[in-house]
């Protein structure tokens, strides 16, 4: 995108800055001259933060004033732009959400930019996990709201259950701004975050957890190729049907099938210390794109359950889900939207595709001078090891600080006991201690510092060189793989070299990894030197194809996952738009007067209107949920359609258009109903809460029972 224009802003607001430094007071700079505000607003982060904006960085504001995402790499100061950016928003009259990926982020930021806000007369305000309904009433009110994307989205979803219009907390969407924008708009895009009420205690069967460990891979079960889904031979099914005495493919009877499939993928596609981790009794989840703790995120009930009764833990709490959102779904509500990240463009089809938004590029303050080495290939993951170690040790003893990022826990602590061995104490940060995140990756650019980290390292926390570290060629970035997506490896590798530091990075990949075997399996690969080392370029090659294949994959799912939740987010509008009415204007009295005009005038007339509210806001809730789990339900079987040569998607549009349709209907039936009845029932669930699901990455049932069927017909 050509920064001309925001180029020429910044030439007239550095004309400007000698007289806007003489002056005593800052003047409110109008936004209708974007040069007058970059001026004040670099003035007032001087006198207020001791920091005065680069030219970059005004470019970097001017970009999200201007709705894009500014791609600015690690350590250019991104913080500093959005707050600009927001104020300008926040002074031309328009609400500011700055969204961020957790609580720490959101407090760290508000509090440490709170004195420019002020200087510019902005009010200011954050909310995280913890924070009170008033605190949260508080917040939202102020002109510029920082909060984790996931809170924001948990406060929609209670205020849509809202039953006084005086309860509801957030105002109406009008300006997000998005920090770690690639990771919120595509990484956690797909996930839904659910508002559940309570139903029963979870259910899993230890018996089946017990069952499938007796079961062999290849034998009585195979994994596809991307590890993705699992499923029965039908040397496997005849096995489990002759240990339980059961028919496994009863379409009368399911229930025995889903148990086992369920500990089947918790036992063979989810491993502890990779997918997640176990503490203080509870099964965590560890998010795939920041190798952290997923707060507040779980499987679907049944996985969730199965993960739990393979830990030999208590099942947590079962409910029916209320409402949900997903993230996409929730940032696609606000009519401007910007965002900052280091790695943009990378995924700049994806945020054109599902948000309209466009990349600007801005440089860096200073060039990159890091020194970025050719992945170093061996065939094997012990070949791959023994190198990583040998190198660290050989750079550790020149004092130089090493970041080491792995791919997950387990590989992150193996790696840490290996170094050990060898007399080095490294600094491991992994989903097991990411409450320390920011105060052990400050310290990674310390002279002898060696810091293993699972994938994100600290994201959003600058890394500084340490006294004497620049003369040793500044900090070292090893990845001792490649991730899924080549964004991940930048992002990484963007550790080191911040402001023009000296670096360097190198990743270190086999052959035998993950992202090879599963994404490219029948790719032969060259030999090796004789070395160790794989030098044909065609190494290389697979490692970049496996990557782009690895993308193609994950953009493919995304895209399914909005086609089928676009229409859901459609009908969801619709549904609040009637909701909304009902709840702040008299359209319930008027409906219930004049389908019962006898019942209306039996009831006390200062309670009618409020009782006539009450009674159609619970029939549109209640039809609300019965409508999503309908869905569910469908979706999950509307695979089977394909067998008969129909579009599954078209399918499913059809009915859930026509059951929507059917909802309105019931929502009236069911509102003249209780309106008839002496004590109508409105009773709501005793207790909700709210969490994140991850998507079920293993399919559908009917895909899983597909996969048998295609199994049976090979081994044929």
């Amino acid at each position: 995108m050509n920064l001309t224009p925001y180029k020429k802003v910044v030439r007239s607001a550095n004309e400007r800055a000698d007289r806007i430094r003489k002056l005593e007071e800052l003047p409110e700079p109008a936004m209708d001259d974007l040069a007058e505000f970059c001026a004040v607003a670099r003035e007032a982060a001087d006198r207020t933060l001791g920091l005065r904006p680069y030219d970059v960085q005004l470019l970097g504001t001017l970009a999200l004033l201007d709705g894009k995402v500014a791609e600015m790499a690690t350590g250019e100061g991104k913080t500093l732009s959005g707050a600009m950016a927001a104020a300008g928003y926040a002074l031309q009259g328009k609400r500011v959400h700055v969204m961020s990926v957790n609580d720490y982020l959101a407090r760290r930021d508000a509090e440490w930019m709170a004195p420019l806000y002020e200087a510019l007369g902005v009010s200011v305000g954050w909310i995280g996990q913890n924070s009170s309904p008033d605190e949260r009433r508080e917040a939202y009110q102020k002109d510029v709201l920082y909060g984790p994307v996931s809170e924001i989205g948990f406060d929609v979803l209670r205020d849509r259950l809202r039953t006084d219009p005086a309860e509801i907390i957030v105002p109406q969407p009008e300006v997000a701004l998005i920090d770690e924008a690639d990771s919120v708009l595509v990484d956690e895009a797909r996930v839904p975050l659910v508002m559940a009420g309570a139903s029963d205690a979870g259910t899993a069967v230890p018996e089946m957890a017990a069952l499938v460990r007796t079961l062999v891979r290849g034998y009585h079960y195979e994994i596809d190729e991307q590890a993705r889904n699992v499923y029965l031979t039908p040397k496997g099914a005849d096995s489990v049907e002759n240990l339980l005495g059961v028919e496994l493919y009863d379409e009368h009877d399911p229930g025995t099938l889903t148990e086992l499939n369920l500990a089947l993928h918790a036992h063979a596609l989810l491993a502890k210390d990779v997918d997640y981790i176990v503490r203080d009794g509870k099964v965590q989840l560890i998010n795939p794109s920041r190798g952290r703790v997923a707060l507040l995120q779980r499987w679907p009930d049944g996985l969730q359950a199965a993960v739990e009764a393979k830990e030999a833990l208590p099942p947590s709490e079962k409910g029916e889900i209320l409402d949900s959102i997903t993230v996409q779904g929730l940032i696609r509500r606000y009519p401007e939207i910007s965002g900052m990240t280091g790695t943009a463009v990378a995924v700049s089809e994806q945020l054109g595709e599902f948000y309209g938004l466009k990349v600007a590029v801005i440089p860096p303050n200073r060039p990159c001078v890091r020194e970025d080495e050719p992945d170093r290939i061996y065939p094997t993951v012990p070949d791959k090891d023994a190198a990583l170690v040998e190198e660290i040790q050989a750079v550790h003893a020149t004092g130089r600080p090493i970041l080491i990022g792995t791919l997950d826990v387990a590989e992150s602590e193996n790696l840490a006991k290996l170094l050990q061995r060898r007399g080095m104490e490294p600094v491991v940060l992994n989903a097991k201690n990411d409450a320390e995140e920011a105060a052990i990756i400050a310290k990674a650019g310390e002279k002898d510092a060696i810091t293993v980290s699972t994938q994100m390292a600290g994201r959003g926390t600058d890394i500084r060189l340490g006294e004497g570290v620049a003369e040793t060629g500044g900090l070292y970035v090893i990845g001792s793989g490649r991730h899924a997506s080549s964004r991940l490896d930048d992002q990484l590798r963007g550790r080191a070299g911040r402001q023009g530091d000296p670096g360097g990075s190198v990743f270190f990949v086999s052959m035998q990894d993950d992202l090879i075997t599963q994404f490219i399996p029948d790719e032969r690969p060259p030999a090796a030197d004789p070395d160790g080392i794989v030098r044909h370029r065609r190494g290389a090659y697979l490692v970049g194809h496996a990557q782009r294949v690895a993308e193609g994959v994950n953009l493919e799912i995304h895209r399914n996952t909005w086609r089928y939740t676009r229409l859901l987010e459609h009908q969801r509008e619709l549904i609040l738009e009637w909701r909304d009415k009902v709840l702040h204007s008299d359209a319930a009295a008027e409906a219930l007067a004049e389908a019962h005009p006898e019942r209306w005038a039996e009831l006390p007339e200062d309670t009618r209107d409020e009782t006539a509210r009450q009674i159609v806001l619970h029939a549109i809730d209640r039809c609300w949920t019965e409508h999503l789990a309908f869905l569910t339900d469908l979706r999950e079987g509307i695979h089977l359609r394909a067998l008969g040569r129909m579009s599954p998607i078209d399918e499913f549009h059809r009915e859930a258009v026509a059951e929507y349709k059917a909802l309105l209907a019931e929502v009236e039936r069911r509102s003249v109903e209780s309106f008839e009845a002496p004590e109508p029932d409105l009773n709501r669930p005793t207790a909700t809460w709210t969490y994140l699901v991850q998507d079920n990455p293993f399919g559908t049932e009917w895909d899983r029972i597909l996969k048998r069927v295609t199994s049976a017909t090979r081994r044929g």
